[in-house]
């Protein structure tokens, strides 16, 4: 700092000076040839002006090589957060079809039921090793009581057990307080639909003599007066008679897929205050 302060007047005349001849060179004309004085002047500044230009061409390089990253990197924060947009946009798109196809089915069970129904969304489960039930998003308000059947698209699903005033508490055929009379649809043999947890059932009090295959289908009797004749209860997966008593061991996977359910219908037929 003190050289400079010391030596600023002659460094300034010296950039003056400089910047006089450099601007007295560069505005020579070219349409004409330079006389002495002139010759004098570009071959005094030529060694200055080289390195000048070598320096003053470098900057520009840097500079649009530091614009050009600029503009890149802006491009790309652009083009991800583009891609991000159309990815949601993408699930977004996929999730309202996955909806529309399970609301459009559930519409076609609506219309097949011969009662009153309305739609609910199911909002909570207790899958806990005791209870298998749901918690749907309608209630007494809505018209729902406790004892009434609740279907979905594939078949039924159980029934209210706890109602308040806008919500209800969905007892799955699962559990093991679940009892439902049923029919195989092709033999029409009866028996009682029992939860069993863990996502499976039985058909209970089913004599021998009866004819029950794997692969039947079994279906609500519409006796007991909860579920209407015929909603699609399961498939048995597995016929067991004994040597000893006169009932056979049925079990039943239900036609419902429980875990992933989101939309039901409750028959508002029935039920209880």
């Amino acid at each position: 700092m003190d050289f400079f302060k010391k030596h600023m007047y002659p460094l300034l005349t010296g950039i003056g000076i400089l910047v006089a001849l450099l601007f007295f060179s560069l505005n020579i004309p070219h349409n004409r040839e330079a006389n002495i004085i002139e010759r004098s002047v570009l071959s005094a500044l030529s060694p200055l002006l080289q390195p000048v230009s070598r320096v003053s061409g470098f900057i520009k390089d840097v500079w649009d090589d530091y614009i050009r990253l600029v503009d890149t990197n802006r491009e790309n924060r652009q083009l991800r957060e583009d891609v991000r947009s159309l990815n949601l946009r993408v699930l977004e798109g996929n999730e309202a079809v996955l909806a529309n196809q399970r609301l459009e089915r559930l519409l076609e069970m609506k219309n097949n039921v011969k009662a009153p129904t309305i739609a609910a969304t199911v909002i909570g489960e207790d899958v806990t090793s005791w209870f298998r039930t749901l918690i749907i998003n309608r209630g007494s308000s809505s018209g729902i009581r406790e004892g009434m059947a609740v279907v979905s698209s594939d078949g039924v699903v159980g029934q209210t057990v706890k109602v308040s005033s806008s919500t209800a508490r969905v007892l799955l055929l699962t559990d093991h307080a679940s009892g439902i009379a049923a029919t195989i649809q092709r033999s029409r043999a009866r028996g009682v639909v029992k939860g069993k947890g863990e996502m499976l059932c039985a058909l209970e009090f089913t004599t021998r003599e009866e004819d029950v295959k794997v692969g039947d289908t079994v279906i609500s009797s519409g006796i007991g007066g909860v579920f209407l004749k015929g909603l699609p209860i399961g498939e048995v997966t597995m016929v067991k008679r004994g040597e000893y008593g006169i009932f056979q061991t049925v079990s039943i996977r239900p036609a419902v897929n429980l875990p992933h359910l989101e939309e039901v219908l409750v028959v508002q037929r029935g039920g209880y205050e």
